[in-house]
């Protein structure tokens, strides 16, 4: 999922200033933190240059991580994806962007 598609499926306003990483639980934001991991130790061993490089290096590290997920899930009988927030208790209405 794209973040916002993630927000959405959180039901967190896609337009404020709340960061979806706050209303993870431990285990998205731990196959979060691989990926972006994995892709950080494959672009200083291949050193991409320009956009199109350094795209493919982060897909191949989101598929890393994607990957490790999908292991889980098959292992824990149940999906890692949660519409669970971290932050409980908080409404929706309460995230949208103060002016």
């Amino acid at each position: 999922m794209t973040p916002g598609e993630y927000m959405e499926f959180k039901n967190l306003p896609i337009r404020s200033k709340t960061n979806l990483r706050d209303h993870m639980t431990d285990l998205e934001l731990i196959f979060t933190m691989l990926g972006e991991k994995v892709t950080t130790e494959l672009s200083a061993i291949e050193k991409p240059d320009g956009m199109n490089e350094n795209k493919k290096v982060a897909k191949r590290g989101g598929r890393v991580a994607g990957n490790a997920r999908i292991e889980t899930e098959k292992e824990l009988w149940r999906s890692v994806i949660s519409k669970d927030n971290f932050l409980k208790g908080i409404d929706r209405k309460d995230l949208t962007a103060d002016e």
